[in-house]
């Protein structure tokens, strides 16, 4: 799909009410307006771009006011000229993208990125560019992302709407395309491919032919990218309200095979003589599942990077532990601590926060857990452990395994949520007379080292795990009993 991209709409001009509807909404502002002026005064221009004249172009006619998150404005004006014009109006400054012309500033709240017309140009080996000033506001926008990011707002008094490409044509058609070759595009910065994908998820966008053909020409590219700004793109992606299709695009292009390749895997070939479900679209309706239990759950963040990640991810340990039985069956015995293990490798090589890897990475061996408990048959020791072993998981592995099950038949469909709604019942009633959610010996560490005369140590641990295991097995023990429980040990110990 590579070669001449195709015909590009021209740009049309921007309807009056249009114009009018975003100059409005920018007058909401008293920041920008006072911000337009300042520049006007000496001689500069200043226009709202990118993603903010996107969004305030979704919400004209909505009564909305503009987007929250910072506010980026292009300007004429140098850096150095940028700092000037601020000082004595902004609150603060700061100049960390100062190199690429970038001003940071707040003024009463409102948080601003001012920078230069560039006219950059890409080595095409990093995703650096040579930053190069420019003087039109046209060839700024040129070497914006996409169309739909391409589009300006004069803060001057006349707040003209810029659209040179064609965005707001494309915003209106839910089109994803580049003001110029995609290929050219994504060659100067890799990165702009995943968000490409964020950007279907988001704004509700569907890449053009030309578009898609690229991604799938240059996926290999994302090597230059750090892992850090994937894994930031692919975790805005998974925090969209419905990724599904982002992520369809994601694997069919070949994106995820460099970045996620795990999740590609799932697509496993279905013989005749060896049926299984279809993992990977299992894995990407649990998604939608567990989307749908986090937002109805209103004491749940939403949301939720950890429950989506354990969602889609849950089942990668499937392929490399799916095994042909007798009879046509399949098996995939263990693939829970297969993929625990694969989590915990996959999300540490994408730079997530170690708590967030843990947790994932419990999630998914935790998974198939419930499982175990057929039709109730748990003791009550086997209930407390499932609390105990999930910990502060514990509501996330409810919608997790509610989510899993999406068998199409409908009696086992509610077999199996009778059964869990039995588990929830059951463990709400320890929790209520045991106190579930701090589990804890029934002798603290001085009592262990009181009773048994010992000093601080390794023997002082293996007591209190013994006495904690015993606590998940009888549940609450009197103090007297706690005791004889633990001097009864020791000596066999000895």
């Amino acid at each position: 799909m590579s070669g001449e991209p195709q015909s590009r709409p021209a740009a049309e001009p921007v309807p009056p009410a249009v114009q009018e509807t975003v100059r409005a909404l920018v007058d909401v502002s008293p920041v920008l307006v006072e911000l337009g002026e300042r520049f006007a005064a000496a001689g500069f221009e200043a226009h709202l771009v990118g993603g903010s004249v996107r969004d305030a172009l979704l919400a004209a006619g909505t009564g909305a006011s503009l987007p929250d998150g910072d506010l980026d404005v292009t300007t004429d004006a140098r850096p150095e000229q940028v700092l000037g014009l601020l000082r004595g109006w902004a609150g603060s400054t700061w100049n960390q993208g100062i190199a690429f012309g970038t001003v940071g500033a707040e003024v009463r709240g409102t948080r601003l990125e001012i920078t230069t017309f560039r006219a950059d140009r890409y080595d095409r080996e990093s995703r650096n560019p040579e930053v190069a000033w420019g003087t039109s506001l046209t060839d700024d926008l040129a070497r914006r992302d996409f169309t739909v990011n391409a589009m300006a707002v004069s803060l001057g008094p006349d707040r003209t709407v810029t659209d040179p490409f064609g965005g707001l044509g494309d915003l209106l058609a839910r089109r994803l395309r580049t003001p110029g070759r995609a290929s050219d595009s994504f060659a100067d910065d890799p990165l702009r491919m995943l968000r490409a994908v964020r950007f279907v998820a988001q704004l509700g966008l569907t890449p053009v032919d030309e578009v898609v053909g690229a991604l799938t020409d240059m996926s290999g590219q994302l090597s230059r990218i750090t892992p850090e700004r994937v894994q930031a793109e692919l975790s805005k992606t998974l925090l969209q309200d419905a990724p599904r299709a982002a992520l369809e695009l994601f694997v069919s292009s070949g994106l995820a095979d460099v970045v996620l390749p795990e999740l590609p895997a799932l697509r496993m070939e279905i013989d005749e003589h060896h049926q299984h479900k279809d993992v990977y679209s299992h894995s990407l309706t649990v998604l939608d599942r567990a989307i749908a239990l986090e937002r109805a759950d209103p004491d749940a963040a939403s949301p939720d990077l950890v429950l989506r990640l354990a969602a889609l991810l849950h089942d990668i340990g499937k392929p490399a532990t799916r095994r042909h039985e007798p009879r046509g069956r399949v098996s995939f015995h263990h693939h829970e601590v297969v993929g625990a293990k694969l989590v915990r490798k996959r999300l540490t090589a994408l730079r997530y926060p170690k708590e967030v890897v843990e947790q994932v990475a419990r999630l998914t061996f935790l998974h198939l857990r419930f499982h175990g408990y057929g039709r109730g048959e748990w003791t009550d020791s086997a209930v407390r452990r499932y609390v105990t072993d999930a910990g502060d998981l514990l509501p996330r592995l409810h919608k997790l395994v509610r989510s899993d099950c999406t068998t199409r038949n409908r009696r086992r469909a509610a077999a199996l949520s009778a059964t869990y709604d039995s588990l929830e019942h059951r463990i709400a009633e320890l929790s209520a007379a045991e106190d579930l959610a701090r589990v804890r010996p029934d002798l603290d560490g001085n009592a262990i080292m009181e009773i048994l005369g010992i000093g601080p140590g390794r023997e002082v641990g293996e007591a209190w795990r013994f006495l904690k295991d015993l606590r998940l097995e009888r549940g609450p023990l009197d103090p007297d009993e706690a005791e004889a429980e633990l001097r009864a040990w020791w000596a066999a110990r000895a």
